[in-house]
């Protein structure tokens, strides 16, 4: 085992890099910790590249994500062996031991002390790589963000974490701990320092975002307060659990003058009504199709979006079947598929009937396919209308964006240094990815 004393009190000079695999919030994660190596002296370099110290920000989600967790700390060992490695988040709360037992991995921390890696790597070496505690605090967290991260137009704001509604396949409220908020003052702090960095579209990321509560406030208050703050050009709510919904922000996502764009992705992960009941998910399918009329009704714009799980144990081909027709009928325009993973712990891991890992491929494979249609079809629906594109990603004379409604357009044939401007620009030509647009007119001309 290396010794890392060395490197990690030192940084100036030394090279950086982070991983993160798996959800938007992991991602988040990632992008604060390259912010605290950034203030410690360290230069941040792409993963893949030479560096004195890795930092893997894991998954546990499914059995892929561990192995691909796996796989990740394996490849950076392979590429850097001297260096330094660190293996933090979902995996290393779940299966430390395991992961210690990498040859070349040196520490091992999990979900509550991983923001604060570096405080333990600045310590003697501890008897035990492993440092995760069981039980992760409810109280309210801040993050600190320091350094100078590399903001680009849309970033992702963490203001909550953990679950406690306990789905029956989840694994996340043991690996994440439950839910908790993030304090409101780090929280702002953290927005302004966005704002100054060029930001204009923040997308509120969390486990459980509905359930945010801190201070008196609760979610609908964040919104409304981040709203109101200058430069907030766009908000956008990742994903958000439909019985945290309040109807207020129907409202503000169909007024066009509002910052809260007209979007909403709701997890579903099934349109049956035995297999939500056996995933302990806390809804039917009439509230939910009650829920989507409403929702459309009210937001003109609003693109739906959902995620869907197959191979859930004892789902049956007319239980399967009865998804694919709801998620048709319903007004989505597109569905994420997840195949399902047994989790220990979790009461889906010990049910009867579980599937077979080739009919899950099937049933997902399927499912996707009726996505793609779906997605098309949504596609195909706006051409000809003219919409406000934040340009992003300059790239061989063409910009891409999204839409308020979150839908990916290109921009061929544009001028150059219209990054980070709104523009608004015609639909013209639909792909299953995105929509290929002409831009009309932009900011500052």
């Amino acid at each position: 085992m290396k010794r890392p004393n060395e490197i990690i009190m030192t940084g100036s000079g030394k090279k950086a890099s982070v991983k993160a695999l798996g959800c938007r919030l992991n991602q988040y994660e990632a992008l604060a910790m390259e912010g605290k190596l950034k203030a410690a002296g360290y230069e941040i370099v792409s993963y893949g590249e030479d560096a004195d110290l890795g930092v893997i920000n894991s998954c546990t989600v499914t059995n892929e994500a561990d192995a691909k967790s796996r796989n990740a700390i394996r490849r950076f060992i392979r590429k850097n062996p001297e260096a330094m490695t660190v293996v933090v988040g979902c995996y290393s709360q779940m299966a430390a031991n395991r992961i210690a037992m990498i040859d070349g991995v040196d520490y091992v921390i999990g979900n509550h002390d991983k923001l604060n890696f570096l405080d333990y790597l600045t310590d003697d070496k501890p008897a035990t790589p492993v440092i995760v505690r069981e039980r992760i605090s409810r109280e309210d967290f801040s993050i600190g963000f320091v350094g100078d991260p590399d903001f680009e137009q849309r970033a992702n704001l963490k203001i909550q974490d953990g679950c406690d509604f306990m789905c029956s396949f989840c694994v996340i409220p043991f690996a994440r701990g439950r839910a908790r908020s993030r304090d409101w003052e780090d929280l702002f702090e953290e927005v302004r320092q966005m704002i100054r960095k060029g930001v204009r579209e923040f997308i509120l990321t969390g486990v459980n975002l509905g359930t945010y509560e801190s201070s008196g406030n609760d979610f609908l208050t964040l919104v409304e307060a981040l709203a109101d703050l200058r430069g907030v050009d766009r908000l956008r709510i990742s994903s958000v659990e439909p019985t945290t919904i309040p109807h207020e922000l129907f409202d503000m996502m169909a007024d066009p003058g509002h910052s809260l764009m007209p979007y909403l992705h709701i997890p579903m992960q099934s349109c049956c009504d035995r297999t939500l009941a056996g995933m302990k998910r806390k809804y039917g399918m009439k509230e939910m199709t009650d829920f989507f009329d409403r929702a459309v009704q009210a937001i003109p714009q609003l693109c739906l979006g959902t995620d869907l799980m197959v191979g859930f144990p004892g789902e049956t081909e007319s239980e399967f079947e009865e998804t694919c027709e709801r998620f048709l009928e319903l007004p989505f325009a597109y569905c994420h598929v997840f195949t399902f993973s047994e989790r220990a712990g979790t009461p889906a891991a010990k049910m009867d009937k579980q599937l077979q890992m080739e009919e899950k491929r099937l049933r997902s494979a399927r499912l996707r396919r009726l996505s793609a249609a779906k997605r098309m079809s949504f596609h195909e629906k706006q051409l000809g209308q003219v919409f406000r594109v934040l340009l992003e990603n300059p790239k061989d004379e063409f910009y891409s964006g999204y839409t308020d409604h979150y839908v990916r357009v290109v921009v061929p044939q544009a001028p150059a240094g219209l990054e980070n401007r709104m523009a608004l620009v015609e639909m013209e030509k639909a792909t299953p990815e995105f929509i290929e647009g002409s831009l009309l007119s932009y900011e500052g001309e």
